[in-house]
Protein backbone atom coordinates (compact mmCIF):
# COMPACT_ATOMS: atom_id res chain seq x y z
CA UNK A 1 0.00 0.00 0.00
CA UNK A 2 0.98 3.45 -0.94
CA UNK A 3 0.47 6.72 0.84
CA UNK A 4 0.82 10.13 0.67
CA UNK A 5 0.23 12.91 3.07
CA UNK A 6 -0.98 14.96 0.01
CA UNK A 7 -3.82 13.22 -0.02
CA UNK A 8 -6.76 15.79 -0.75
CA UNK A 9 -8.80 14.81 2.47
CA UNK A 10 -6.10 15.08 4.91
CA UNK A 11 -4.60 17.83 3.59
CA UNK A 12 -8.10 20.11 3.75
CA UNK A 13 -8.08 18.64 7.00
CA UNK A 14 -4.90 20.10 7.81
CA UNK A 15 -5.53 23.31 6.90
CA UNK A 16 -9.08 23.83 8.34
CA UNK A 17 -8.00 22.54 11.62
CA UNK A 18 -4.80 25.32 11.45
CA UNK A 19 -7.03 28.24 9.73
CA UNK A 20 -9.52 27.50 12.55
CA UNK A 21 -6.97 27.14 15.84
CA UNK A 22 -7.99 23.73 16.40
CA UNK A 23 -4.52 23.39 16.54
CA UNK A 24 -4.89 24.54 20.31
CA UNK A 25 -5.28 21.08 21.53
CA UNK A 26 -4.12 17.86 19.81
CA UNK A 27 -5.95 16.88 16.48
CA UNK A 28 -5.53 13.60 15.23
CA UNK A 29 -6.17 13.25 11.41
CA UNK A 30 -6.98 9.48 9.95
CA UNK A 31 -5.13 9.21 6.24
CA UNK A 32 -6.26 7.18 4.03
CA UNK A 33 -5.32 3.57 4.23
CA UNK A 34 -3.86 2.72 8.41
CA UNK A 35 -1.85 6.06 8.85
CA UNK A 36 -2.90 8.53 11.30
CA UNK A 37 -1.87 11.96 12.06
CA UNK A 38 -1.42 14.16 15.36
CA UNK A 39 -0.93 17.40 15.27
CA UNK A 40 -0.09 19.79 17.57
CA UNK A 41 1.27 23.36 18.17
CA UNK A 42 2.86 25.04 20.75
CA UNK A 43 4.13 28.52 21.39
CA UNK A 44 8.06 28.97 21.74
CA UNK A 45 9.47 31.71 24.18
CA UNK A 46 12.82 32.31 25.35
CA UNK A 47 12.80 33.39 29.00
CA UNK A 48 16.24 34.08 30.65
CA UNK A 49 18.01 32.66 27.97
CA UNK A 50 15.82 29.62 28.44
CA UNK A 51 13.67 27.94 25.60
CA UNK A 52 10.12 26.85 26.99
CA UNK A 53 7.02 25.61 25.35
CA UNK A 54 3.47 26.01 26.35
CA UNK A 55 0.06 25.42 24.58
CA UNK A 56 -0.86 27.79 21.10
CA UNK A 57 -4.16 28.96 22.69
CA UNK A 58 -3.24 32.18 21.58
CA UNK A 59 -1.04 33.54 18.65
CA UNK A 60 -0.40 37.53 18.26
CA UNK A 61 2.12 38.53 15.81
CA UNK A 62 5.67 37.96 16.11
CA UNK A 63 5.21 35.15 18.35
CA UNK A 64 6.84 31.57 17.03
CA UNK A 65 4.84 28.49 16.56
CA UNK A 66 5.92 25.26 16.75
CA UNK A 67 3.99 22.10 14.92
CA UNK A 68 4.57 18.70 15.22
CA UNK A 69 3.24 15.93 13.45
CA UNK A 70 3.24 12.53 14.41
CA UNK A 71 2.46 10.13 11.63
CA UNK A 72 1.35 6.34 12.63
CA UNK A 73 0.99 3.43 11.12
CA UNK A 74 -0.99 1.29 12.52
CA UNK A 75 -1.57 -1.06 10.17
CA UNK A 76 -0.47 -4.43 9.65
CA UNK A 77 1.87 -4.15 6.76
CA UNK A 78 4.20 -0.99 5.89
CA UNK A 79 3.82 2.50 4.13
CA UNK A 80 5.68 2.85 1.05
CA UNK A 81 6.95 6.46 -0.25
CA UNK A 82 5.18 8.15 2.76
CA UNK A 83 5.59 11.59 2.38
CA UNK A 84 4.73 14.18 5.38
CA UNK A 85 3.34 17.41 4.35
CA UNK A 86 2.39 20.34 6.49
CA UNK A 87 0.40 23.23 5.87
CA UNK A 88 1.99 27.19 6.80
CA UNK A 89 -0.69 29.19 7.06
CA UNK A 90 -1.53 32.27 5.78
CA UNK A 91 0.02 35.34 7.85
CA UNK A 92 2.54 32.67 9.31
CA UNK A 93 6.25 32.58 7.92
CA UNK A 94 8.13 29.35 8.19
CA UNK A 95 11.90 29.65 10.18
CA UNK A 96 14.81 28.67 8.53
CA UNK A 97 16.84 25.61 10.05
CA UNK A 98 13.72 24.77 12.03
CA UNK A 99 12.94 21.99 10.09
CA UNK A 100 13.17 18.11 11.96
CA UNK A 101 13.94 15.75 10.18
CA UNK A 102 16.71 18.13 8.26
CA UNK A 103 15.68 16.99 4.89
CA UNK A 104 13.17 19.06 3.66
CA UNK A 105 11.40 20.43 0.46
CA UNK A 106 8.90 23.25 0.30
CA UNK A 107 6.05 24.71 -2.30
CA UNK A 108 4.28 27.45 -2.73
CA UNK A 109 0.91 26.27 -4.34
CA UNK A 110 1.34 22.52 -2.55
CA UNK A 111 1.94 21.08 -6.14
CA UNK A 112 5.44 21.85 -7.13
CA UNK A 113 8.09 20.76 -3.88
CA UNK A 114 11.67 21.51 -4.78
CA UNK A 115 14.63 21.50 -1.53
CA UNK A 116 14.32 24.21 0.70
CA UNK A 117 15.88 27.07 0.31
CA UNK A 118 13.59 27.79 -2.94
CA UNK A 119 14.93 29.58 -5.82
CA UNK A 120 13.63 31.35 -8.82
CA UNK A 121 14.64 33.43 -11.72
CA UNK A 122 13.16 37.16 -11.48
CA UNK A 123 14.28 39.86 -13.87
CA UNK A 124 15.95 42.52 -13.67
CA UNK A 125 15.75 46.38 -14.75
CA UNK A 126 18.61 45.87 -17.20
CA UNK A 127 16.82 43.05 -18.77
CA UNK A 128 19.08 40.58 -17.11
CA UNK A 129 17.88 37.13 -15.61
CA UNK A 130 19.23 35.76 -12.31
CA UNK A 131 18.47 33.34 -9.48
CA UNK A 132 17.30 34.28 -6.03
CA UNK A 133 15.99 32.88 -3.03
CA UNK A 134 12.66 32.89 -2.18
CA UNK A 135 11.43 34.44 0.84
CA UNK A 136 10.23 32.18 3.34
CA UNK A 137 7.22 34.30 3.98
CA UNK A 138 6.32 32.88 0.59
CA UNK A 139 6.45 28.85 1.73
CA UNK A 140 2.86 27.66 2.13
CA UNK A 141 3.90 23.83 2.38
CA UNK A 142 6.37 21.97 3.93
CA UNK A 143 7.21 18.08 2.85
CA UNK A 144 9.26 15.79 4.25
CA UNK A 145 10.17 12.69 2.53
CA UNK A 146 9.82 9.55 4.95
CA UNK A 147 10.14 6.49 3.11
CA UNK A 148 8.96 3.20 4.39
CA UNK A 149 6.98 3.35 8.01
CA UNK A 150 7.17 0.11 9.17
CA UNK A 151 3.86 -1.78 10.74
CA UNK A 152 2.89 -0.39 14.16
CA UNK A 153 5.90 2.51 14.05
CA UNK A 154 5.46 6.23 14.16
CA UNK A 155 7.41 9.11 12.58
CA UNK A 156 7.61 12.86 13.95
CA UNK A 157 8.48 15.90 11.54
CA UNK A 158 8.32 19.68 13.08
CA UNK A 159 8.65 23.07 11.79
CA UNK A 160 8.61 26.73 13.51
CA UNK A 161 6.54 29.37 12.12
CA UNK A 162 6.63 32.81 13.17
CA UNK A 163 3.20 34.83 12.92
CA UNK A 164 3.39 37.47 10.74
CA UNK A 165 2.74 40.89 11.50
CA UNK A 166 -0.39 42.30 10.95
CA UNK A 167 -0.76 43.79 7.23
CA UNK A 168 -3.18 47.16 8.00
CA UNK A 169 -4.92 48.50 4.71
CA UNK A 170 -3.79 52.00 3.77
CA UNK A 171 -7.13 53.98 3.93
CA UNK A 172 -8.60 55.98 0.79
Amino acid sequence: MEVSVKHPTLQRALVTAMTLGVLLTPAVVRAAGDVSVVLTAARITVVDGKETKSPAEQARPGDVIEYRAEYRNDGAAPVRQLAATLPVPNGMEYLPRTAAPQTLLASLDGTRFEPVPLKRRVRLADGREVTREVPFSEYRYLRWPLGTLGQRQSREVAARVRVSPLQIAAAR
